[in-house]
């Protein structure tokens, strides 16, 4: 009988559809099988990834390799590991011979067989698994791919995982085109065609149908359900309605096994393989978002009540059965993830179960204690470490705030109420410095205002601790009325706590917030005083913060030396403290410091770069902003005009990411230089315009007059002077009135267009246009396009008189006392006057009138009756 048997064996389906995107894939696994010592290869992976299409296709490419062929035998059908043999068998067409074992008739049909043994779908019968060994140890022949959605875990078993089909990068979409060369599109589409012949990739539905693939996590079957709707919905409405994929992929084929006619169906099918305390877990398992650690999950446990110790076998087990993947890290425990397909399925396990509220809860509060636990950290040696863990589980935090602001808002439950309110607080305050340096600024506030709202019942230290937090992401993001109203309050409940510590966080910030305001004396007192709580609390980080805070200062009013040294200081405490983003934060305005001042410009190159390799360390997305628009300013003085560009292009795209107003504004007018040197002063005004607007919505004096100055040196080159001494003398009335003066390096190209402007309009005009710039708003100045401006209701030219050489009120207040043999302290005392302010005004007088010595300023001012 088995003589009359030993034929060429194949039963292998011809397929219908192409392969898509799996070549080479299908020659990994088939040079994995043909090596000598894999006898037994298991294709594993989730529900629907294609693992059977896959082994079909390679059974079909290896089929020359045996003898005696190939045999397909589908396992689907059965539960009962003990009719394995008997199926085999079956498909085989062996007759059973009376009193002899299955496995003995298969073994001596098998046992000088050269044959390929397909066996499909092996995860409801693995207890069956051990057989295989037998009949592979008897039969030396022969060969067996199996499908799995688990492993086997039989001796000489190699795995081959199979994993779902290449994705797209939504932040880096290519061309219609080249979104072909990614499998899960070019399989969307061609199923999409199959259905509706027309349907076509074009410009406009590109990113959808990405879209689409990337939230069906690449799986083919999912891709197919999902095609098989276009024929009804468009990709856009068919991606708004995969919020809720299970519902939508229903209609499968009517020719496939009933678990691969919806998604619902493939994955029960596996979550119907688990016993309850898999089931349990899986459920579980689907509350963390993007997701999460093993000690995560054993947290979680105990916090529900039940015993940790489970949890590593399960989560093996959940790994072996392909429901769940883990990502290896170095030096630490892996991350598990849970395809997001796979999650949905379990969350309704979850809320069916009625477990889901507990579940969310126990997963909060273990955030709660992880970012409590990170914040102290977060300006340490371990900084780094600890910015990448909360990186890679924000999307659990987010998860985790999302449900204790839902207690918050619950009217009904007044306990529940109080406690979200407490934990929202809580968590929202353990985590602005982690929103900070990464640049989640808008979420961050968002969070910390709704716990804000109505956070009555909560802890006063909690509460004060929240609103600093608060006003710190409030005042990057340039709102600073609103951020001095949170500093004002934190600060009142610090005082009533005796909070040391708090009460000088909350004076740097009201400090920090007054420099951007251009108050220079109060910012000057508050940082002062709290550097010198800080030193006593021998708080270095504050310490640090002030020193950096007090050298923004100096920096601004032209102070550069002094600047210089405190950054310097800074750099030293924050490396004292290994606090990286620190370093970062005061190698960039040092090196702005030194480039401002036309300091060691080789320096400031070392500067850029090492801040650029710190912040890219650290994450910290404004100090790379920053380094890229200095790098451009450098780029552009050595005439790389392209480079330059190009960098400084890449700083505004960081800024507006990030809802950097102040630094938005900045860069915008930088950029608008770049424009100019490059011929394109269309772009320039454009550029420049936005940076104004930006600016005068925030009240950032400081960037309207550098903004202004550079305006007028661009009219000037087209040749309206008129126009470009208004811009200027608009830009020194708002640098007089906050004591900023023009930096050294923008000095050159400044004083070449005034002595052009002057020189062409002659100097009664000039001086005439000049003083109309100074009774304008920067609006103003912009509308009258240099012809005789319409003042505003207060203003008048008569106000501000014109002086020879285009001096202001102001320094010719100064040249008088210099004429009378004053020193510069002297001045600065009987004006109320900071002695640099003065030293700026008599530098701008020198400038001016082309002199270079106290003694000429004196033959000037008697010669013009100012003395």
């Amino acid at each position: 009988m088995l003589d009359q048997l030993n034929v060429r064996y194949y039963n292998l389906p011809a397929q219908l559809t192409p392969l898509i995107g799996r070549k080479q894939l299908v020659e990994a696994a088939c040079a994995l099988l043909q090596r000598p010592e894999v006898r037994i290869l298991t294709l594993t992976g989730t529900g629907g990834v294609g693992k059977t299409r896959l082994g079909i296709q390679m059974a079909t490419d290896l089929q020359d390799d045996y003898a005696d062929g190939v045999c397909s035998v589908s396992l689907a059908p059965i539960r009962d590991s003990d009719l394995i043999v008997p199926t085999i068998i079956r498909v085989l067409g062996l007759k059973e011979i009376k009193d002899q074992p299955m496995l003995d008739l298969l073994k001596a049909y098998l046992q000088d067989k050269h044959l390929l043994l397909l066996l499909d779908n092996f995860e409801q019968v693995l207890m069956a698994a051990p057989r295989l060994s037998d009949l592979l140890a008897d039969c030396p022949y022969l060969k067996i791919l199996v499908t799995s959605r688990a492993v086997l875990h039989i001796r000489g078993e190699h795995e081959f995982p199979v994993p779902p089909l290449s994705l797209p990068d939504l932040t880096r979409l290519p061309e219609s085109e080249a979104l072909l060369d990614y499998a899960s599109v070019s399989l969307f589409l061609n199923c999409a065609k199959s259905i509706k012949p027309d349907f076509q990739l074009t410009a406009a539905n590109t990113r959808t149908i990405a879209e689409i693939c990337v939230r069906l996590d690449g799986l083919p079957l999912a891709i197919e359900l999902a095609a098989a709707r276009i024929k009804l919905l468009p990709p856009q409405a068919l991606l708004a309605r995969l919020e809720h994929r299970l519902q939508v992929l229903t209609t499968g084929a009517q020719d496939v096994p009933a678990r691969q006619q919806t998604l619902r169906n493939t994955l029960a099918w596996s979550y119907d393989l688990l016993d309850d305390k898999e089931q349990l877990l899986f459920s579980r398992l689907s509350v963390f978002v993007n997701g999460c650690t093993l000690e995560a999950v054993e947290a979680l446990y105990s916090s529900l009540g039940d015993s940790p110790a489970y949890v590593l076998d399960g989560v093996s087990s959940l790994i072996d059965k392909s429901l769940l993947q883990q990502i290896k890290q170095d030096g630490e425990e892996p991350h598990l993830v849970m395809l997001e397909t796979i999650r949905e399925y379990g969350l309704e396990c979850l809320v069916v179960s009625g477990g889901m509220e507990a579940t969310r809860g126990a997963h909060a509060t273990f955030y709660l204690w992880l970012a409590e636990k990170a914040e102290p950290e977060l300006l340490g040696q371990r900084q780094v470490v600890w910015l990448e863990r909360l990186g890679r589980e924000h999307d659990n935090l987010r998860a985790a705030l999302r449900w204790s602001l839902e207690k918050a808002e619950d009217e009904e439950d007044q306990q529940r109420s109080r406690d979200g309110r407490e934990m929202t607080l809580r968590l929202s305050g353990a985590l602005w410095m982690f929103w900070w340096v990464r640049g989640h600024w808008s979420e961050g506030r968002n969070f910390l205002e709704r716990a804000l709202t109505d956070s009555a019942g909560a802890s006063i230290a909690v509460r004060a601790k929240a609103l600093f937090a608060a006003a710190s992401l409030t005042f990057i993001q340039s709102d600073y009325v609103w951020a001095e109203a949170l500093s004002e309050e934190s600060l009142s409940l610090y005082r009533d706590l005796e909070d040391q510590q708090g009460i000088a966080r909350s004076l740097y910030m009201l400090g920090t917030i007054a420099w951007a305001k251009g108050d220079t004396h109060t910012c000057r007192s508050l940082i002062e005083q709290t550097l010198e709580q800080c030193k006593e609390a021998d708080n270095k980080d504050y310490v640090a913060y002030s020193l950096f805070s007090l050298g923004l200062l100096a920096y601004s009013q032209g102070e550069y030396s002094r600047a210089c040294a405190l950054f310097e200081e800074s750099i030293a405490v924050f490396g004292e403290v290994e606090n990286k983003r620190g370093v970062a934060h005061s190698l960039s305005q040092l090196a702005y410091a030194l480039f401002a001042s036309q300091g060691d410009q080789e320096r400031v190159h070392m500067l850029i770069d090492e801040c650029l390799t710190l912040s890219r360390e650290v994450g910290f997305k404004e100090g790379i902003a920053a380094s890229y628009c200095l790098s451009g300013q450098l780029a552009l003085s050595e005439s790389d005009v392209e480079r330059a560009y190009s960098l400084v292009e890449k700083s505004v795209e960081l800024y507006r990411a990030m809802g950097h107003r102040h630094g938005t504004a900045e860069s915008l007018s930088v950029l608008g230089k770049m424009a100019v040197a490059r011929g394109d002063h269309t772009a320039a005004h454009r550029l420049y315009d936005e940076s104004l607007a930006i600016s005068e919505k925030l009240g950032e004096k400081w960037v309207i007059a550098v903004c202004l100055v550079r305006l007028g040196e661009l009219v000037a080159a087209e040749g309206k002077f008129a126009w470009a001494a208004q811009f200027w003398g608009a830009a020194e009335a708002i640098r007089d009135a906050i004591g900023v003066p023009i930096p050294p390096v923008e000095c050159g190209g400044y004083d070449q267009s005034v002595a052009a402007a002057r020189a062409h309009l002659g100097e009664k005009i000039f001086a005439s246009a000049w003083a109309k710039g100074q009774v304008l708003t920067p609006k103003q100045v912009l509308a009258s396009k240099g012809r005789e401006p319409i003042l505003s209701p207060n203003a008048t030219v008569a106000s501000s008189p014109v002086y020879a050489g285009g001096l202001t009120t102001r320094e010719v207040e100064v040249l008088r006392l210099v004429a009378g043999g004053l020193t510069d302290l002297q001045i600065a005392d009987k004006l109320i006057l900071s002695a640099r302010t003065v030293h700026s005004h008599i530098s701008s007088i020198y400038r001016k009138l082309g002199i270079t010595s106290r003694s000429a300023a004196t033959r000037y001012a008697i010669k013009h009756d100012l003395a």
